[in-house]
């Protein structure tokens, strides 16, 4: 090949293919910017006999280049890849598969024979290279070096590549001299210009499967190959996506989460460069980000369907967003919907629920200034006087009527839930600063889930509260107990509320309320997982049932039939028709757990449910809401579990005390050496939750105040107001005591 050959002339560059689908679309195309002067440096002569780059490259007909699968046919729909049902083309013959090149390296001789070690001593990199040189110069030759045998393999679950094998070639090619590295990279681009005649294979497939694994593009010299890879996978059919899907599912823990990285990492040095003149300009590639973040659902959507996920939900967050306008990219989707308009809310696992909780509270914020404007607009026009009271949702209750008051205040004030929350306690002066508010959240959270008032259980094995099964004319109370949670929400409160995690899973199900009022609500798709985190013993019985390897007829002697208390009184229900004369068996015995599940989670609880559900939706009903994970609604609810005393000590405001006064040097020493439960009870006793909102430990505002009174006494908390007050204790063998007495022994209201 001529030194100054270069594979990407200009007769070449148009003949490039576009992205079809207008989500990748946006802006002008300048098919691979910066190639040509990104390969002249690359280029050089191969030795001979090593596999040769010099005919002419072919490039793809725009015919040929697949659409990208719209990601969701209606705004109403969260973007998920559906994975329940196969579509038929996964099931159907594969198109026959090309005859593979016969490889002399394996990887027990590639891996053992020391070759990168004797070349490192020797500095003869002859062999090494040649592997790399011959391996990414074709899809061909990668599945040639990688694939298992030349034996299809026709399942979702196994690639068929050597993933350990793989590993030990990108390893190892960090540590090669950079003309390898380089060559690596020109044989990439080789392959992705190859031309395509007919539909893809599976051993192209698994090409970009081993490609995207590439450790090298975690710089932004490689980032316009990088992007080219990432547009060609992320247009490949549902069918393709489906199998790499699958195959990413088994890959290592470390590898998946590096794939990861890498991806966060091309979308946040995109839409910020540090280094804005080492990518080309943003217009011309617009697509960029949209194909990255495509791929990354691919990696979302394979976390998602393993058991347990192989990493934690989290880490898909790319928390560079938090500083977009995420409100325009929310405003984009509602109006275009999951369609041919990019915005990062079709893609909502890599929104933090920072930015979720933002977007929530923006939205509710204009639906209050909407229905204010409202609100003034038929007063003036009514010619009436204007009362300012009138633009916030006022509560008057009395304390000893406070769940009844607070029933017929909501019930009554219905068409103004979304309205700024303002609470008076009749008989007692005083303007709600925000202190008034917190604390009937606090009184009234604390009355309605007390056992003795009969609405809610408290299981004692998980800690948490659950549904009561009691039937009655009136489920009015759950649905205040519902609108409570979403005015928490949309107020910025934190509540003291243990429900597991199934109960989150039921309120987005379905995000938005139905048109039709007989549509049932909360009916979710609940497994022996879910009712582990509420009933351990009675999930672990379900599963001896499922894993005995005996006679269950003979042995449990159980029917479709169970039994449940309620208000003292045991009734039995079917679990289906005729239930009480249907034996279980170890044939039907997977349809009995799953209808006593279904029976326990959803249909014994019903009304209630329903009740609830649509309390909570008549005060958070918003699009938005189609964002959220259960576990992130739980969190925008009841706050973080995860404590930061040390970011709590950076943001605390003092009274009365700096943070160089003996005492404050104390309690700190005390706190940060508490182990987690005492931290958990510090929280719980100040602020009335062991939890952090959402917006970190800043969003506490929490204070330490001074009381001038004996030593001899404990400390005492205002929890409406996130504030405990500390007298000036002489030591800190004092201050641990005196304050540990306090936290332990305290419900953690503390309301004066």
């Amino acid at each position: 090949m001529s030194e100054n050959y270069c594979p990407f002339e200009e007769r070449d560059r148009d003949r490039l293919p576009p992205i079809l689908n207008h989500s990748l679309d946006r802006g002008p195309k300048l098919p691979f910017p910066s190639y040509g002067s990104f390969i002249s440096t690359l280029n050089h002569k191969r030795e001979s006999g090593s596999h040769s780059l010099s005919s002419p490259l072919l490039l793809p007909a725009v015919k040929q280049v697949r659409e990208l699968p719209p990601i969701c046919p209606d705004v109403r729909q969260k973007h998920r890849i559906t994975i329940d049902v196969l579509p038929p083309e996964v099931k159907a013959r594969f198109v026959s598969e090309p005859i593979i090149p016969i490889r002399t390296k394996s990887a027990k001789e590639f891996q053992y024979v020391d070759e990168v070690e004797r070349a490192t001593i020797s500095g003869d990199w002859k062999q090494v290279h040649d592997f790399y040189l011959t391996t990414f110069d074709s899809f061909l030759e990668l599945n040639g070096a990688f694939k298992v045998s030349n034996v299809p393999f026709n399942t979702i679950e196994d690639s068929g590549i050597n993933i350990k094998f793989v590993s030990i070639v990108y390893d190892t090619l960090l540590h090669t001299p950079a003309d390898t590295q380089k060559s690596v990279l020109k044989g990439i681009i080789n392959s992705l210009l190859r031309e395509w005649k007919g539909p893809r294979t599976k051993d192209d497939l698994r090409a970009y499967f081993v490609l995207v694994q590439n450790p090298q593009y975690t710089s932004p010299a490689t980032y316009v190959i990088y992007a080219h890879l990432l547009r060609q996978i992320a247009a490949l059919a549902e069918v393709d996506h489906h199998f790499l899907m699958h195959w990413f599912k088994k890959l290592p823990q470390k590898r998946f989460k590096q794939l990861v990285e890498r991806l966060q990492l091309f979308i946040t040095t995109r839409l910020f460069p540090a280094k804005p003149e080492e990518l080309p300009p943003m217009a011309k590639c617009s697509w960029w980000i949209p194909s990255a973040t495509k791929v990354l659902s691919l990696l979302n959507a394979a976390n998602s369907i393993s058991s347990p996920p192989i990493i934690p939900f989290t880490d898909f967050y790319n928390l560079t967003l938090d500083h977009i306008d995420f409100m325009e990219d929310y405003h984009t989707w509602q109006a275009h919907g999951n369609s041919n308009r990019f915005s990062f809310c079709q893609f909502p696992f890599i929104l933090s629920t920072v930015v979720k909780k933002a977007i929530i509270q923006r939205d509710s914020e204009q639906q209050m200034i909407s229905m204010a404007r409202q609100t003034l607009v038929d007063k003036v026009s009514r010619r009436q006087r204007v009362d300012m009271s009138l633009l916030f949702l006022n509560i008057k209750v009395r304390r000893l009527q406070l769940v009844s008051d607070s029933l017929d205040e909501l019930s009554r004030k219905r068409a103004d839930l979304k309205k700024k929350l303002k609470v008076t306690f009749v008989g007692e002066a005083g303007l709600d600063m925000g202190g008034l508010t917190k604390e009937w959240f606090l009184l009234l959270i604390r009355q309605i889930f007390h056992t003795d008032y009969g609405m809610f259980t408290y299981v004692k094995e998980s800690q948490c509260h659950w549904f009561s099964s009691w039937k009655c004319d009136n489920y009015s109370e759950f649905r205040l107990v519902g609108a409570l949670m979403g005015l928490a929400v949309y107020n910025s409160i934190t509540l003291d509320i243990r429900f597991p995690p199934c109960v989150y899973k039921k309120l987005l199900t379905p995000p938005i309320v139905p048109c039709d009022l007989d549509t049932p609500v909360g009916m979710a798709n609940l497994t022996l997982d879910d009712l582990q985190q509420l009933m351990p013993d009675l999930a672990h019985g379900l599963g001896e049932v499922l894993s005995y390897e005996g006679n269950v007829e003979e042995d449990f002697y159980t029917t479709f039939q169970v039994f449940q208390e309620e208000l003292g009184v045991v009734k039995s229900y079917n679990l289906k028709p005729g239930g009480d004369k249907i034996p279980v068996t170890n044939l039907n015995r997977k349809e009995y757990v799953q209808l006593y599940i279904d029976f326990l989670l959803n249909k014994s609880i019903y009304r209630q449910f329903a009740a609830f559900y649509h309390g909570f939706h008549s005060v958070c009903a918003s699009n938005a809401l189609m964002l959220l994970r259960p576990e992130e609604v739980e969190i925008l609810v009841c706050g973080s579990p995860n404590l930061d005393m040390g970011s709590l000590q950076r943001v605390v405001q003092y009274e009365g005390y700096s943070k160089t006064d003996p005492t404050i040097r104390a309690f700190w020493d005390v706190v940060l050496a508490f182990p987690l439960e005492l931290q958990k009870k510090l929280l719980h006793f100040t602020t009335g939750s062991d939890r952090v909102p959402v917006g970190g430990m800043a969003d506490l505002n929490f204070k330490i105040s001074k009381i001038d009174v004996s030593t001899d006494w404990l400390p005492v908390s205002h929890t409406c107001f996130n504030q405990i007050c500390l007298p000036p204790y002489k030591s800190k063998k004092e201050l641990r005591q005196k304050l540990t007495i306090a936290i332990s022994n305290a419900e953690g209201f503390g309301l004066e």
